[in-house]
């Protein structure tokens, strides 16, 4: 029989996740940090990723999200800190959820720098806290052209109250073996460099800037200024397009777990799952596990994605077999003699990096860790 555990299971290493938040440090030890704890903290839970950060006492500038839902979540949560809104407000209600809450919200277009200027002059008030202008240095996702932020820091600027942090991202930092992807990141940095100069020229002081997410806390120093925006980095996984995360020297946080719930012996010239994509070439012993694309594992998983089989003798790799399925996945258990109904698979993290994975499936480990849905179960240590 197959014991009670969860039919799959997701367990976020929370000690992990602070081991890779010391790494900033280790990197960065002037700047002041903000973890970006975006779109459910990039699909390992928001709240408890939160309150594990906010029990470390140590003192965050910010904590970053995508939207206000978010943002007001981690208030209800009892979340203190200050909040950067990346996305920034979209209108009047959110710019005052912004105002009320110690929300500091990105400013990327006319229409939200407008919105604040006539807040400040209709209030009896000499601030709105912090706030960050975001300039396009060359992504063309959100942002102001130069001279748009040079005006809008000045404006803000000019009110005693109002801190501003200048601040833009980098669109290939990740790929450190493309020239043009090198070249592109220079350009970027320069075109930063070049604006933060020619403010602190204009406003006669120093700028406060941030640039370096991930990748530019790893590997690009000169990007680090006064603040840091780690993300993908303390869940453990590589930023870069060419470097596993343990050459980065980080631990991953969400091991993905199932089990095999059918062990099938099928003959030469057998096929597996939908489509009989799969033709067994010899005799061929499959197991079927209990995770499918209606838990998260990705669909587009090829023939061969490497699964890490936990049998009596300890962990083997396996590969996929065919198609994946709603709610189970077919591999390969040929020539592992002792594997039995129950054992366990890990299907990414602590042995089977989550970017090898992704590889196999075509996309990116951000998007695996995001996807993984409610049915699976989630598991917190801390230990």
């Amino acid at each position: 029989m197959i014991d009670s555990s969860p039919r799959a299971c997701a367990t976020i290493d929370l000690r992990a996740l602070k081991k890779n938040l010391s790494q900033v440090s280790v990197h960065c030890p002037e700047s002041q940090i903000v973890p970006v704890i975006k779109a459910n903290a990039y699909g390992h839970g928001v709240e408890q990723v939160a309150l594990a950060l906010k029990a470390m006492h140590k003192k965050f500038a910010a904590l970053a999200v995508a939207s206000t839902e978010e943002a007001m979540q981690l208030r209800t949560l009892g979340i203190n800190t200050p909040i950067l809104l990346l996305s920034g407000f979209r209108n009047r209600a959110e710019m005052d959820l912004c105002l009320n809450h110690k929300i500091e919200p990105v400013i990327h277009s006319m229409y939200q720098f407008e919105a604040i200027e006539k807040y400040l002059q209709t209030e009896i008030l000499s601030g709105v806290g912090r706030v960050w202008v975001k300039f396009n240095s060359g992504m063309n996702r959100l942002g102001l052209d130069k001279e748009q932020a040079l005006q809008v820091y000045g404006d803000l600027h000019r009110h005693p109250e109002t801190e501003v942090v200048l601040m833009s991202h980098l669109a290939s930092a990740d790929d450190l073996d493309s020239q043009s992807a090198i070249e592109f990141t220079k350009r970027q940095i320069a075109e930063f460099d070049s604006l933060k100069q020619q403010i602190a020229n204009s406003t006669q002081g120093p700028v406060q800037a941030s640039l370096a997410a991930s990748a530019g806390i790893l590997e690009h120093p000169q990007t680090h200024h006064q603040f840091v925006r780690p993300g993908f980095m303390l869940y453990g996984g590589s930023p870069f397009v060419n470097r596993t995360a343990e050459e980065a020297g980080l631990l991953p946080v969400m091991t993905l777990r199932a089990q095999i719930i059918a062990i099938n012996n099928v003959e030469t010239g057998g096929t597996i799952g939908y489509g009989a994509t799969h033709r067994c070439e010899q005799y061929t012993r499959v197991g079927i596990v209990s995770i499918g694309y209606a838990d998260g594992y990705p669909r587009s998983a090829k023939n061969g994605t490497p699964v890490l089989v936990n049998s009596k003798h300890g962990p083997r790799r396996a590969g996929l077999l065919g198609r994946v399925s709603m709610d189970t996945i077919a591999i390969d258990l040929t020539g592992i003699d002792t594997v039995k109904l129950g054992d366990e698979v890990v299907l990414w993290g602590d042995g089977l990096p989550a970017d090898e994975v992704a590889h196999y499936a075509d996309t990116i480990s951000y998007e695996l860790f995001c996807k993984v849905t409610k049915r699976v179960e989630f598991v917190y240590t801390d230990e």
